[in-house]
């Protein structure tokens, strides 16, 4: 891959700032194909030019709290992709995922070229998924779960097994996937005392609690090869 202009690395470099709480010199190196004396470099580009940057001792660099940059510009090609995504979303059977994901993409369509606007409206028109052709709405927990996940709150679930066994459970939320379009979410049932996994289309109702609980320090690919290593 070809070093970017310098211009182009800067704006990409203030671009990983604002999208990430801690960014280390390293990763950005390794991004942008140059050398990490090359990072240091643009950081101090960007002290100079007034962007508040903050270098954490062995953690990496971040922006001002509640500094925000002026809307970015988007390529042809990164605005396709992402009206291509949301082709691709308003098929998910989530109703509150789909909301919310039109409401951002509004935002995002705000800041674009008249240009760019014409071509996405035409590209809208030519991008079909052939999935949930019903357009079905399954559940609509998703953008609630995903909140309680980040905010390591506990919650109140009443569920329903395909079964058709009714359940309350006291669970502290993990992660969240998809798959064959059913949203299942991990979590720690206090009921069982152990991880289990929930379909989020059996979820009849959550309560939030005023619990929160300790971080369970384990990424997703550390929680899948303990379950694999326990079967």
């Amino acid at each position: 891959m070809e070093e970017k202009p310098r211009i182009s690395r800067l704006t990409s470099i203030l671009t990983q700032l604002q999208s990430q709480k801690i960014t280390t010199a390293r990763s950005l190196a390794e991004k942008h194909k140059v050398s990490i004396r090359t990072i240091y470099r643009d950081i101090r580009t960007l002290e100079k030019s007034g962007i508040p940057v903050f270098m954490e001792e062995g953690k990496g660099y971040s922006l001002m709290e509640g500094y925000k940059l002026p809307p970015v510009m988007f390529t042809e090609e990164e605005a396709n992709a992402l009206i291509t995504a949301e082709q691709l979303i308003l098929k998910n059977k989530d109703a509150s995922f789909v909301h919310n994901y039109r409401e951002a993409i509004l935002k995002i369509k705000a800041t674009l070229q008249t240009t760019q606007k014409e071509k996405i409206e035409l590209l809208s028109d030519r991008v079909y998924f052939n999935a949930n052709y019903e357009k079905e709405n399954t559940s609509s927990h998703l953008m609630f779960l995903q909140t309680a996940i980040t905010n390591f709150e506990v919650l109140q679930l009443e569920y329903q097994s395909l079964q058709n066994q009714n359940s309350t459970r006291f669970i502290e939320p993990f992660a969240l996937y998809s798959t064959q379009e059913n949203w299942l979410l991990i979590a720690f049932c206090r009921l069982r005392n152990e991880f289990r996994m929930f379909r989020v289309d059996c979820i009849k109702k959550i309560t939030r609690t005023s619990e929160k609980f300790e971080s369970h320090n384990m990424s997703l690919e550390e929680f899948y090869a303990k379950k694999y290593k326990k079967e």
